[in-house]
C-alpha cells in the first residue's frame, strides 16, 4: 500500500487510534487513490457490537481527529439508527458499522481493487 501523505496521513493515524480507543472492530483503511472514480482518498471501515458502542466509537474518532489535527467533519449520516455511521473528512472517509450491517453492505468487497491495510483490534 502506498503511504498516505502529508494532513491525510496524520487523519488516518488519528481516526484509527480514536476507534482502537473505545475496542472497535476489524479496522480496515482502504487506499482508494490508485482506483478511478472514486469519491475519496481514503476509506477507514470498523464495526461496534452495539448502537452505543458504535456511538461511542463515532466521538472518540471526532475526539482524536479535532485533538490530534485540528479536522471536523464536513458531513455526518446515520446518527439517527446507528446501524452505519459515516463521517466525511473529504479526503477521509470513516464508516462505522454495527456489526450486522457491516457484513449487509460489505464495502471491502466493493472497493476490492483498493490496497487495503488491517488493524489490530485492542484488547
Amino acid at each position: 500500500m502506498k503511504k498516505a501523505s502529508g494532513a491525510s496521513a496524520l487523519l488516518v493515524d488519528a481516526v484509527v487510534k480514536g476507534i482502537q480507543e473505545v475496542k472497535g472492530k476489524d479496522i480496515v483503511h482502504l487506499d482508494l487513490r490508485e482506483v478511478p472514480n472514486t469519491v475519496s482518498d481514503h476509506f477507514i471501515i470498523c464495526h461496534g457490537d452495539s448502537g452505543p458502542q458504535v456511538d461511542a466509537i463515532l466521538r472518540s474518532v471526532e475526539r482524536f481527529a479535532l485533538e490530534e489535527v485540528g479536522e471536523k467533519p464536513w458531513h455526518t449520516e446515520g446518527l439517527n439508527n446507528a446501524e452505519w455511521v459515516l463521517l466525511d473528512f473529504v479526503d477521509v472517509v470513516v464508516h462505522i458499522f454495527h456489526r450486522d450491517k457491516r457484513s449487509y453492505y460489505a464495502l471491502e468487497d466493493l472497493w476490492a481493487d483498493a490496497a487495503s491495510r488491517t488493524y489490530e483490534n485492542v484488547a
